[in-house]
């Protein structure tokens, strides 16, 4: 019987594996042996795309006599700088005595094409290939991951979907680039005055860099409107609160041209004209119309995908999307985690059925021991199975990020924010099993001549899950924000609310006064690294045709694995710029020149609509539901059109008006 090769994406994770199989191995130049087994390793990618020049030497210079480039066979190489390596794996694949080889490179798209690509390079043939599939890098997951393996082929079609992304990135990357290029280059760098432009764009990179400068253009033309509301003070009891004046049909600016909405004035003088008509005399006497009080519930939220987790690290400690990634990546790799490169925020049935010992081993970590016991003996975690946040409909690779409960030895390693991450993690995983938190909410409405005013209290009654949620290193006031108090509601100490309780429609209140405030409209907010990912996740809600946007659910631009790397991209090629200490994302002055290049050009690149319909034809690859080829003459058409379209055109000297309005920004 001959013997067993196991390759991994990276030496780490090789490791691992060599652990889990409880073997005596030997350590090789580039990979262990044993009896039975060998485990190597890829060093992340060892083969690419070859360049358009190792096709024909003339395509070395950039020409329009040359495009579009569409080779009928694409070429790979390996990259040289890992080449030792390749040569190592190639000779262990291709040995005599090895009989299977088990396929442990990352869970996902891009680690099937890892070694697809090594494979194809190889000439590995007459071998049985098995691919393990693992949610974890756990000993327990691994072994029941090669248990389980399937054969290679079973994974063709998400092999052929990696495959066509990275020559979908390849084609659209070297005809859009060098075409536009060679179109405009020249025009941007006599603008600004540099040696050599190379118009850099890419399928997913351009539209993120559209989202990012159309907001910058949101918030320039954004003219703030001043506004004015009209506020009283209320005597219950030994106690008083504010109330907010709202227009209602008996009020005497019902329907006027001087509303702003309907609870403020355009002009400071119509506010002081009610306030003063109000105050005669006061204390004015308002008339309680009506008073409610009713419970509202707030649910756990989901678990965190790689998306939100980005979005959180953000927020909490002002670090970038490709930082909290490399975290995660990480906490998985010491088995703390589950794997990171997940779009899902629910569990399979699946884990459901075993989650029990994920939670018993975070009685361990000290921070949620306590909770940690509480859903264990009270068997709290039965029936998750049951909720919503269990769904397999809503898992393509993989499941939501979740502690795995193992590896805790490797906490004292980690700096101070992977572990903080790692609380985080474990915090909104355990308030899943727990109840939703609840409120009371007394909301009143006084009328004064016919001038309603309105009130509204929120007070936590039940923390239910918040009691688990709250973070150990939160501020007071932000752990407060994410507990649920708004801003629309006022805050009600104990007596208040005793008066409120006792509070009946009509009483009588005593209004003491009655105060102008002065607001205005904020512009949109600019994209930060956490937000500019989910709206990248979310790219659906870009798009406002509602039948498109039901196509492509559940696709946004670029995917979990690209999307920090894709924000580096822009930040590197000097397109966008970050603020380190915010995470602020603004465009550069060549960024916005970029995109009004390709504005004018290739339009399309700039539209969520396109990137997140190809990214759902990927999908549709990988689900067998259409063919590579089939896929593969629309790219090759949709580029070639482009392309040649781009050539045509001749308006280089219309786009220099457009770069003068917009370096007036950036003096």
């Amino acid at each position: 019987m001959g013997k067993s090769v196991f390759i991994a994406e990276k030496p780490s994770v090789a490791q691992e594996f060599g652990k889990a199989l409880h073997e005596n191995f030997t350590r090789r130049d580039g990979f262990l042996e044993s009896d039975n087994y060998i485990v190597t390793w890829c060093v992340g990618h060892l083969v690419t795309m070859s360049y358009p020049e190792k096709y024909d030497e003339k395509l070395k210079r950039w020409s329009f006599d040359t495009l579009p480039f569409l080779p009928e066979k694409f070429l790979y190489e390996v990259i040289p700088s890992v080449e030792k390596q390749f040569n190592i794996v190639k000779g262990v694949l291709n040995r005599e005595d090895v009989e299977t080889i088990y396929v442990c490179t990352d869970s996902g798209r891009e680690g099937e094409y890892i070694y697809r690509l090594v494979e194809q390079m190889a000439g590995v043939h007459d071998k049985k290939e098995k691919r393990v599939w693992i949610d974890s890098q756990t000993e327990e997951e691994i072994l029941k991951g090669i248990r389980t393996a399937k054969d290679l082929s079973e994974y063709n079609n998400l092999s052929d979907a990696a495959y066509l992304r990275a020559k979908e990135d390849y084609l659209m990357g070297i005809n859009f680039s060098r075409v536009l290029t060679l179109k405009y280059g020249r025009n941007i760098s006599n603008y600004l005055k540099t040696d050599r432009t190379v118009v850099s764009v890419g399928r997913v990179m351009t539209c993120v860099l559209g989202m990012i400068v159309r907001r910058e253009r949101e918030i320039r033309a954004f003219v703030k409107t001043p506004f004015f509301r009209v506020i009283t003070k209320a005597q219950i009891a030994e106690s008083s609160f504010e109330a907010e004046w709202r227009v209602t049909e008996k009020s005497r600016y019902y329907q006027t041209p001087y509303l702003y909405k309907e609870n403020g004035f355009k002009e400071r003088k119509y506010a002081e004209e009610l306030a003063a008509f109000l105050s005669e005399p006061l204390p004015a006497e308002g008339t309680v119309e009506s008073i409610e009080r009713k419970k509202e519930t707030k649910n756990p939220p989901l678990l965190y995908n790689l998306a939100e987790i980005q979005n959180e690290c953000s927020k909490l400690f002002k670090i970038s999307p490709d930082q909290t990634l490399n975290i995660i990546q990480e906490l998985y790799e010491k088995k703390l985690v589950t794997y990171p490169r997940t779009d899902a925020r629910v569990l399979s049935s699946a884990v459901c059925k075993e989650i029990s010992k994920n939670i018993s081993g975070l009685i361990n970590y000290e921070p949620v021991k306590a909770f940690a016991q509480d859903i264990i003996s009270g068997e709290k975690f039965k029936g998750i199975e049951k909720t919503r946040y269990c769904d397999n409909k809503k898992i393509t690779d993989h499941y939501a990020i979740i502690p795995t409960g193992q590896g805790l030895g490797a906490l004292k390693s980690l700096s101070q924010t992977a572990a903080r991450t790692y609380e985080i993690i474990v915090r909104r995983f355990l308030s899943i099993f727990y109840p939703a938190a609840v409120y009371s909410r007394v909301s009143l409405a006084l009328e004064c001549k016919n001038e309603r005013f309105n009130a509204s209290f929120k007070v936590l009654v039940d923390e239910g899950y918040l009691k688990v949620a709250k973070n150990s290193f939160a501020k007071a006031s932000k752990q407060d924000d994410q507990d649920g108090n708004g801003t629309d509601d006022g805050k009600a100490d104990a007596a208040l609310l005793e008066a409120l309780k006792k509070c009946r429609k009509n009483d009588k209140l005593s209004l003491v006064g009655f105060d102008i405030k002065e607001g205005e409209t904020s512009p949109p907010k600019r994209y930060n690294s956490g937000s500019i990912i989910l709206a990248m996740e979310n790219a659906g809600q870009l798009i406002e045709d509602e039948e498109l946007r039901a196509q492509i659910k559940g696709s946004g631009i670029g995917t979990s694995a690209t999307r920090a790397e894709i924000l580096k991209k822009l930040n590197n090629i000097g397109y966008i710029s970050t603020n380190k200490k915010t995470q602020i994302i603004t465009p550069t002055q060549l960024g916005e020149i970029i995109y009004e290049v390709v504005e004018k050009s290739i339009v399309h690149l700039l539209n969520p609509e396109l990137t997140a319909s190809w990214e759902k034809g990927l999908n549709y690859v990988a689900e067998g539901s259409i063919t590579s080829d089939e896929y593969l003459q629309k790219l090759e058409g949709f580029v070639r059109r482009r392309t040649v379209a781009v050539m045509r055109l001749n308006n280089q000297s219309q786009l220099v008006g457009r770069f003068n309005e917009i370096s007036k920004n950036y003096k």
